[in-house]
């Protein structure tokens, strides 16, 4: 039984072991403390990734497939699939019921869904100390990107604040069945020790969403509404809302701005 590529959800089946197992080593699990540490593979397909995690003797395997023609072949290749494997979408599940504690996630991730993912993780940022992933290669370049580049974006600074982001190794398209049409990388996001960002959390993520959604005006253009917002909270006049919106950070584009400049713009703003 072969499973067939399904193009609606951005099937492309990893076929070459050595990258499989260079993915599954590039997970690098917290030490252990006398229990296996709970690792979630999202979307395993024909169990590429998953027969190299099953050998692994440091973590508690979970799985979760949507498609329920892989979910029949796992069931069928592989033992002791019951219990671990759950046929869902990940993002709609739950993953504070399934994990109460902290749990990393690895997996080759659908290139259609792939940002959703990691949006997801950032939800759950206090128990995922870790996520290894394939994604497209530029999606990759994105979310480890600096600042002064044409493709930092919102991804950048919003998984850059909260992890450690490091391009492991680019996979090439003749890795793949079928073979998609892009290049694929590795990268592996890491907790770093940040606990507060010192700003408003959910402002923060609307600074950086609307800065960002015109990336290529000046700052000033998109933030006004914000800093309108702002003026009427503290009953500036017309005259003081446009020397505030004369600062030199909003002459800026959002592709200048690091996380922490970001934050500053955050409070300034609040």
């Amino acid at each position: 039984m072969e499973v067939r590529a399904k193009k609606a959800l951005g099937q492309h089946f990893l076929t070459d072991q050595k990258v499989a197992r260079a993915i599954v080593d590039a997970l690098s699990c917290p030490a252990p403390t006398g229990h296996l540490f709970p690792v979630l593979e999202v979307g395993p397909g024909m169990g590429v990734l998953t027969q190299y995690l099953l050998e692994r003797e440091d973590i508690d395997l979970k799985l979760i497939e949507i498609d329920s023609e892989s979910v029949e072949y796992l069931l069928t290749h592989f033992a002791g699939m019951q219990g671990r494997l759950m046929e869902g979408d990940f993002l709609t599940l739950k993953l504070e019921k399934l994990f109460p504690e902290q749990f990393a996630i690895i997996g080759n991730f659908p290139y259609n869904i792939s940002s959703q993912i990691f949006f997801k993780v950032l939800d759950y940022k206090d128990q995922i100390p870790q996520v290894v992933g394939m994604v497209q290669k530029e999606v990759a370049e994105r979310i480890a990107e600096k600042p002064g580049s044409k493709t930092y974006g919102i991804l950048s600074v919003l998984l850059q604040a909260w992890y450690d982001i490091e391009y492991l190794f680019t996979v090439g398209s003749g890795c793949f069945a079928p073979p998609p049409k892009v290049e694929s990388a590795v990268i592996r996001l890491t907790r770093n020790s940040r606990t507060d960002l010192g700003c408003d959390e959910a402002l923060f993520k609307t600074v950086v969403k609307t800065a960002f959604g015109q990336r290529r005006k000046m700052m000033r253009n998109p933030l006004k509404p914000l800093a309108r917002a702002k003026a009427e909270r503290s009953g500036w006049s017309e005259e003081q809302l446009a020397d505030f919106l004369a600062q030199e950070v909003f002459s800026l584009r959002p592709e200048r701005l690091s996380v922490e400049d970001f934050v500053a713009l955050t409070n300034l703003l609040a």
